[in-house]
């Protein structure tokens, strides 16, 4: 019997070997590709926690109401008014002391507009009792201070003053940038425009 030569043996043994240290290679780069990949969707996510953690500073929980009360250092009959939330038509909250209208922001969201409105005039033995009377004499760098129900306060400088005619809807929108509270009367002697106040969250309240 015909023995194989020993070199066809050894060719095929080489062959497979071959194969085999290819195949391990593969596998390797591919490991290290599917480790690349799952290292960058990581490093992607911890930048996305990053953006979003940035986004929410100077936001704070809701409180469980949205109760708020408005002191005005430079007007004196405005201290701890009560302030609800409502449609711009409920008569009844903006004669208890000072409307906020519902599709407004609160001042614990970031970037909001918490837009108040209240009586020049009022109705005696109320809240609403000239509670606005002298909103015209509020100065750039006077303050604005709204407290929640559960005792924070966010205080406001004022930065804006203007009268704006009764349709104009665009000083209830959010201001790009900044957190403000809007304070909205009507103007004298006719109480035909609505005088508008702003004022800016100050950092770190």
């Amino acid at each position: 019997m015909r023995e194989k030569p020993f070199g066809s043996w050894t060719r095929t043994e080489e062959k497979t070997s071959y194969h085999r240290s290819k195949a391990r290679r593969r596998l390797g780069r591919g490991t290290l590709a599917m480790l690349g990949v799952a290292l960058i969707l990581l490093s992607v996510g911890w930048v996305v926690a990053d953006v979003q953690e940035v986004g929410n500073v100077g936001a704070a929980a809701a409180p469980k109401s949205e109760k708020l009360k408005l002191s005005v250092p430079k007007l004196k009959r405005v201290r701890d008014i009560p302030v609800y939330t409502g449609k711009p038509d409920d008569k009844g909250k903006l004669a208890a002391g000072a409307l906020h209208l519902e599709d407004t922001g609160f001042p614990w969201q970031a970037g909001s507009n918490v837009y108040i409105a209240g009586h020049r005039l009022g109705y005696p033995r109320t809240k609403s009792w000239l509670v606005f009377w002298h909103l015209n004499k509020l100065q750039r760098g006077n303050k604005v201070v709204l407290e929640d129900a559960e005792g924070r306060r966010y205080e406001y400088e004022v930065f804006d003053k203007e009268v704006v005619e009764p349709n104009n809807t665009s000083v209830m929108k959010p201001v790009k940038g900044k957190s403000i509270v809007t304070l909205q009367t009507c103007t004298l002697p006719d109480y035909k425009d609505r005088l508008i106040v702003r004022a800016q969250l100050v950092p770190n309240n």
